[in-house]
């Protein structure tokens, strides 16, 4: 059996310890405070980014992670037979595009844009893990990501338009009138790229039920192996609350909960949550 390994853009948000079972490496990218450069989920955690902001009104910096780091993850690779790569989706970052370019210098490296961020990415990552263990062919694995990539169904739901605010992707005026009028928009991920879906009006939380149901009552396309509840610091009471309606109008074999990276909730702000399962 080939000896194949897993890669993936630390934005994956993956529990640690499935990365840690299944000897994931992660690459992450970078957060600039001030003048200070960190390692997402290694030097800093979300928290450090919501007291930036609160702070000083502003946004920190994100980098992608440049073509030498990926460089240097694919070179302590070389012992196998074949490395897959999934990247954070290349409309959000340039770190597809470099892990790319660092592939070229590798016989064995096989990089996928996901498409995707979070754990729409993380999606990809599983079921990675699956076909190797499946002891599927290297090309076959990848012709089957790449199939799954479009499927694969990313949303969530923002309390306060605050960030997207600060970092430029809406305007103060918008902010402002969906905070007024206690909007919660849906944030969709379509054809790689970000789009508004459903604008939810009233409290953080009645506004998330109605989200899960809107997503999944009476759907029959839906893949029932596994959902990710993702969010960025929402309170216990809120994920149980998920939770159960998940399992009011999908069976599901796993339900996994994690949380949202420094890039991904710099992006978001605190208080978002989304629910992300894969089509057939």
């Amino acid at each position: 059996m080939k000896k194949i390994k897993i890669t993936c853009d630390r934005t994956a948000d993956l529990p640690e310890e499935y990365l840690t079972q299944n000897d994931i490496e992660t690459i992450p990218l970078y957060i600039i405070l001030e003048d200070k450069t960190y390692r997402d989920g290694i030097d800093i955690a979300p928290d450090d980014i919501y007291s930036y902001a609160e702070r000083t009104g502003k946004l920190p910096k994100t980098a992608a992670a440049s073509v030498q780091n990926y460089f240097d993850i694919f070179s302590k690779c070389e012992s196998y037979d074949a490395v897959i790569h999934i990247s954070l989706g290349g409309n959000f970052s340039s770190s597809y595009q470099n892990a790319y370019l660092a592939s070229q210098e590798f016989h064995n490296v096989h990089v996928i844009n996901s498409d995707n961020l979070s754990t729409g990415t993380g999606h990809i990552v599983m079921e990675a893990v699956h076909l190797v263990e499946q002891g599927m062919e290297v090309k076959s694995i990848v012709r089957t990501l790449t199939e799954l990539v479009p499927r694969v169904e990313a949303s969530f739901v923002i309390d306060t338009l605050d960030y997207l605010k600060m970092g430029g992707r809406c305007s103060a005026i918008t902010a402002f009138s969906a905070n007024l009028l206690n909007i919660k928009p849906c944030i969709e991920v379509i054809n790689g790229k970000m789009d508004v879906g459903k604008k939810y009006r009233g409290r953080f939380e009645k506004s998330i039920e109605k989200y899960v149901v809107d997503r999944l009552k009476d759907r029959n396309d839906i893949v029932p192996d596994r959902i990710f509840i993702t969010h960025s610091g929402c309170s216990e009471d809120t994920i149980k609350r998920v939770h159960e309606l998940i399992n009011q109008h999908q069976k599901f074999e796993e339900i996994i909960i994690t949380k949202a990276s420094c890039t991904i909730s710099s992006h978001c702000g605190p208080n978002t949550l989304g629910i992300l399962f894969k089509r057939i």
